[in-house]
């Protein structure tokens, strides 16, 4: 009895894992998490959270969230009163 379970296990185990490599782990799927977050950042932004919020918070430098919050156009630059 226990052999016929075991095939059906191997079949639902394999399913999982072609299911996460396609979700999770491929090229394809890290780009769109990717965009996913650099969208999430630009939202939190626009709603006043600071730069370094944002990168410590997720991590990454504060240039790089200074490259992704502008659209990957430099910040404008703040004049001195």
């Amino acid at each position: 009895m226990a052999r016929k379970w075991e095939g059906t296990a191997g079949l639902l185990l394999l399913g999982l894992a072609v299911l996460l490599d396609r979700t999770v782990a491929s090229r394809t799927a890290e780009k769109r998490n990717r965009d996913w977050r650099d969208a999430a950042l630009r939202a939190a932004y626009r709603r006043g959270v600071p730069v370094t919020v944002l990168a410590s918070r997720t991590r990454l430098t504060q240039g790089w969230v200074k490259t992704v919050v502008t659209g990957g156009k430099p910040p404008p630059v703040d004049e001195a009163a």
